[in-house]
């Protein structure tokens, strides 16, 4: 007999298990497990905002830090625009700059400019965040599709005034550079480090975005990691709670460490992974900027922002496991001590604090050790920023190489006094720099490449020092020295790796496949990614059987990283070229043409897609190109030339030479253009210029291979067999080993 109210039971029961179960779906908590430390394929799995539980949180067991904090440029970093926030003055005042005016006003509660939008119309812009506090604060716009972009008309807030931040560049609102374009954009130029837990969410395909963080500016967990568990674990463990690992930044993390990991906002850098989530270390989500033009002068001074750590890994106080908080508070970010007490920490006073030292008298500015060894520049503006590499001033450099050096600087005089009197107070110079070997190979000296070689051998040298050498080494012919670029892809420092792996692979990497393979293995995400770049080439069906697994695994990081630089142009470049490596030229084109969308005064891109056009006999999309970059750089000598060449390859030829005529005055040290302009010269029969232009050639080089022997087939031609036969002549002493030129020679005395 059945029990039907047993069956009932059972019904209701299992109804009532589904509703929990499907209630506990909905509901159940976001998990974030980090990945294994034993794989170097580190997750890239993010963190849910649900993980980080706000400063408030943390201010009730740590008081004294939370008061450090408050205020501080991580508080303040990004806040609602409110009454309390803002600071800047908006009772109807004008700031005029470049042509365009500012009209700073409220609406009720609400903050308003109303300037040049994106169209050249003005308009009124609501202002949502403020962004910094001091010395500027900046103000930031919604504009549609999720961009938020930053003004470029910021508050002083020192002074209390408006102010350009860059009152020297007229700038029109179709570039780039146009507060409501990417320039000052800041989804991608500003959030990765001005809030916590970002996510850019940008859709290339709808040019959008979707950003999102966890908490609006740099908070404790910003830094310490997301504090749920840690959280969880206090409170269920109470006075038995012991650290369990869960969080960053500690008091036991290691000095080199801790400079990592505030390196990743302090840094220039590109991104490898699609949003920081603590795995990994830092060279897991960035690479930094390597000492080169713009960022940096050839010794390694700051040249443009470098934000610190580019400047820092470089000082004998990184080498000596120096860190960011032996000088700044963690919290507070100010500086431990005042004046020269700070440096006193390490420095012994009676030595250095002395007049005996820095020869300035006592209690001056002039005898503050950071104005000698940490002199600064301006940077947007108002913000004046320390070289954190911590240097000896070198006058001596400054007159062989036109660097800087804080003497002169100081005391507006120039390098040669500065010198004069750098060797009456402390004689000669008594140590080795590394940048004795690095200016000769960076502006290419006869033999600098000796310096460059000393510096990446030499294994106690920085990282960055050394991977910098090993990309200025390039410019010597790196096929010169293959064998040691492939030794130092072994090399124990991944950032001499990831250099390495960039020189390769602008060299020919078909015929370095074997060497780049194992690379894809490299413990850093960084590093595996260029590799592939590297490797874009080759098709997947040869790869190795035992690198498929791993090849696949890094083509998806691959991918991922285009995806997350997708919005800069640089990230379009890398995407047109990858294409252009696997021959798929049209896929090549359109990713140029994207890059161009989004800056259209990149003409180093145009360039480049302008030869594409021609590479694939679209003459007319390739004249329009290089026409356009005319326009826009008539100084930049390259493109007549370029063009002109495509005109010679049209047999328009009265057009060939009106272009590499203005190419020899753009540009008169290249002797190619020498050496073309001859050739179509002579395809005229205009001999006089076909000599002229050469001879002319021969006064920029007068050793030059190819033009020597242009001139000799020249006077050859044209009946003028003794001079040919000088030119010649000299040309078999020159190049002994070129036996073209002794048979020549040759010939000609036997024609007599």
């Amino acid at each position: 007999m059945v029990d039907f109210e047993m069956v009932k039971l059972k019904k209701e029961f299992v109804k009532l298990l589904l509703i929990c179960v499907l209630v506990f779906s909905c509901n159940k908590e976001s998990q974030y497990v980090s990945a294994s430390e034993d794989d170097i394929f580190v997750s890239t799995k993010q963190i849910p905002d649900s993980h980080f539980l706000g400063d408030t949180n943390c201010k009730e067991c740590h008081e004294d830090e939370f008061k450090a904090w408050s205020g501080s440029h991580h508080d303040k970093a990004m806040e609602i625009a409110d009454s309390i926030s803002v600071l800047g003055n908006f009772k109807n005042e004008k700031f005029t700059s470049q042509g365009v005016t500012n009209h700073f006003f409220k609406k009720g509660t609400d903050f308003y400019v109303n300037t040049e939008g994106p169209d050249g119309k003005y308009h009124d812009y609501k202002i949502v965040y403020t962004f910094g506090i001091t010395p500027l604060q900046q103000y930031i716009v919604k504009f549609p599709n999720g961009n938020y972009q930053c003004l470029r008309t910021a508050w002083d807030s020192v002074k209390n005034k408006w102010f350009d931040l860059y009152p020297d560049f007229k700038v029109v609102h179709s570039e780039w550079l146009h507060w409501s374009r990417g320039g000052l954009n800041w989804n991608t130029m500003c959030s990765d480090c001005h809030s916590t837990n970002v996510r850019k969410n940008y859709d290339f395909k709808t040019e959008s975005f979707d950003t999102k963080y966890a908490i609006i500016n740099v908070n404790c967990e910003a830094c310490h990691g997301p504090g749920k568990q840690h959280v969880d674990d206090v409170r269920r463990l109470g006075d038995k709670y012991a650290s369990t690992g869960t969080m960053h930044m500690t008091l036991n993390t290691a000095p080199k460490d801790l400079v990592d990991q505030c390196a990743r906002c302090h840094m220039r850098r590109e991104q490898f992974s699609e949003a920081f989530n603590f795995e990994g270390t830092m060279l897991d989500h960035y690479f930094p900027q390597l000492i080169e033009e713009p960022t940096y002068y050839a010794d390694g001074q700051i040249l443009d922002e470098d934000y610190v750590y580019g400047s820092f890994v470089q000082s004998k106080m990184y080498k000596n496991n120096v860190a960011c908080n032996n000088c700044h508070d963690s919290h507070s970010l100010k500086l431990k001590f005042d004046g020269n007490a700070l440096c006193a920490q390490c420095h012994v006073p009676d030595k250095y604090n002395t007049p005996k030292h820095h020869f300035h008298k006592m209690g001056t500015d002039a005898a503050l050790c950071i104005n000698c060894h940490m002199p600064g520049k301006y940077y947007m503006g108002n913000d004046f920023r320390r070289d954190h590499s911590f240097r000896v001033p070198r006058p001596d450099l400054s007159l062989k190489y036109g660097t800087p050096n804080a003497c002169a600087g100081c005391h507006k005089k120039d390098d040669k006094w500065a010198w004069e009197t750098f060797q009456k107070l402390y004689g000669t110079v008594d140590s080795i720099h590394f940048s004795d070997k690095l200016i000769p190979g960076i502006i290419r000296q006869p033999n600098g490449h000796v310096g460059l070689l000393d510096l990446i051998n030499d294994k106690s040298e920085t990282e960055i020092v050394r991977a910098s050498a090993v990309k200025a080494l390039s410019g010597y012919n790196a096929e010169n020295f293959i064998n040691q670029y492939l030794s130092w892809l072994n090399d124990r420092s991944a950032v001499v790796r990831g250099a390495t792996v960039d020189v390769l692979s602008e060299i020919n990497s078909t015929d370095y496949v074997n060497s780049f393979l194992p690379l894809l293995e490299d413990p850093k995400r960084s590093v595996r990614i260029k590799t592939f770049y590297a490797l874009s080439g080759m098709n997947a069906s040869n790869v190795p059987e035992v690198y498929k697994a791993s090849y696949e695994k890094v083509k998806k990081e691959f991918f991922t990283h285009l995806e997350t630089n997708s919005d800069f142009v640089g990230g379009r470049v890398k995407r047109a070229n990858y294409y252009i490596k696997r021959g798929e030229i049209d896929k090549g084109i359109a990713g140029y043409e994207s890059a161009l969308a989004i800056d259209n005064l990149n003409n180093q891109a145009r360039l480049t897609l302008a030869n594409l056009y021609y590479n694939i006999k679209n003459y007319k999309k390739a004249e329009e190109a290089f026409k356009t970059v005319i326009v826009q750089e008539p100084d930049y000598g390259p493109t007549y030339y370029s063009l002109g060449l495509m005109y010679a390859e049209l047999n328009q030829t009265n057009e060939a030479i009106a272009q590499l005529n203005k190419a020899v005055i753009k540009m008169q040290e290249n002797t190619r253009v020498y050496y073309n302009l001859s050739l179509l010269y002579d395809k005229k029969n205009d001999q006089k210029n076909a000599e002229n232009i050469l001879v002319k050639g021969l006064k920029m080089d007068a050793n030059n291979e190819s033009i020597l022997y242009a001139l000799a087939y020249h006077y050859s031609k044209y009946g003028q067999a003794n001079k040919a036969k000088n030119i010649l002549t000299r040309l078999v002493q020159l190049y002994p080993n070129n036996p073209q030129y002794a048979i020549f020679l040759k010939q000609l005395n036997v024609k007599g």
